[in-house]
C-alpha cells in the first residue's frame, strides 16, 4: 500500500511539474523591436497654455516598436523588411509611404485646435503639409497613435500572430514617451 502511494505521489509530482512548466512556458514571449527615424516634424499642443510648447516647434523625430508574437517558419517574430513587401495597408499606403506622409516635414495639428483653418490655408497654399490627428498632440499621443495604426496593420499582415506591444516616440535624445 505505501509504495502505491509513494508512485501516486511521484506520478502527481511529475505531471504537476510539467504543467507549471508549460504555465512559466505560456508567459514567455518573443519580442524583436525596430526603430524608424529620420523623420522631421512640427506640432504644436494649443492646450498648454502655460508652456512654451504651445507654439509651433519641430523635431527630429524616432519611434521605436516591440513586435510581439509566435515565431514564423523563419524563427523571426516580424520581418523588418516586411514593412516595404507588406500585402496589407495603412490608411491605403504601404507601411513605409504612411510613415513618411505622416510624419516627414509636416506640420500635425489636433483636429479641435482653434486656429485650424489658418492651417488649412496654409497647406492650400504649399506653404506646410498639414497633417489632422483626431485627438491630442505630442510624443504621449504620437506613441498611442502610432501603436494603434501599426497594430491594426501587423494583426492583419500576420494574421494575428504578431501584435505591436509597445511604442516609443522620441522627440529628441532627452524626452520620449511610451504607449503600451
Amino acid at each position: 500500500m505505501q509504495t502505491q502511494e509513494l508512485k501516486l505521489q511521484y506520478f502527481v509530482g511529475i505531471f504537476i511539474n510539467k504543467k507549471l512548466k508549460t504555465i512559466k512556458d505560456m508567459k514567455k514571449k518573443f519580442k524583436s523591436t525596430k526603430v524608424f527615424d529620420g523623420f522631421s516634424t512640427v506640432f504644436r499642443q494649443w492646450k498648454a497654455e502655460e508652456t512654451h510648447c504651445k507654439f509651433l516647434h519641430g523635431y527630429a523625430i524616432e519611434f521605436k516598436v516591440t513586435f510581439e508574437g509566435e515565431l514564423d517558419h523563419r524563427n523571426w517574430v516580424w520581418d523588418f523588411g516586411g514593412m516595404k513587401r507588406a500585402k496589407n495597408k495603412i490608411d491605403g499606403m504601404s507601411p513605409k509611404e504612411w510613415m513618411g506622409y505622416m510624419f516627414d516635414h509636416t506640420v500635425i495639428i489636433a483636429f479641435d485646435d482653434p486656429y485650424m483653418e489658418h492651417f488649412k490655408q496654409l497647406h492650400q497654399n504649399g506653404i506646410i503639409q498639414l497633417r489632422v490627428i483626431n485627438g491630442a498632440v505630442g510624443a504621449e499621443r504620437f506613441a498611442e497613435f502610432i501603436y494603434n495604426k501599426l497594430n491594426e496593420f501587423v494583426n492583419k499582415e500576420t494574421k494575428e500572430r504578431v501584435k505591436v506591444s509597445k511604442v516609443e516616440f522620441s522627440e529628441n535624445k532627452k524626452n520620449a514617451a511610451i504607449f503600451e
